[in-house]
């Protein structure tokens, strides 16, 4: 279990183990689940995207709309 601390700003520092495990790199965007008393912490990658699809009955709509944000943010 990785352990970290919560800034002033509450920022968390992922550990490289983990962000290098779940392909976490400067600019990944991620979202945060809670599931009871947890916080779980998702990056939004192609993967989690294609794990996504047909979640939300929006016929591809949001799947369409992230692919595109990911690719505008890939272009900064």
């Amino acid at each position: 279990m990785e352990t970290g601390v919560v800034t002033v700003k509450g920022q968390v520092v992922i550990p490289s183990k983990i962000r290098h495990r779940h392909n976490i790199k400067k600019g990944t965007r991620v979202c945060f689940v809670e599931k009871g008393d947890e916080i779980v912490l998702m990056p939004v990658t192609d993967e989690y995207i294609d794990k996504m699809k047909g979640s939300l009955h929006t016929k591809g709509a949001v799947l369409k709309e992230l692919r595109e944000e990911k690719k505008r943010e890939r272009e900064l």
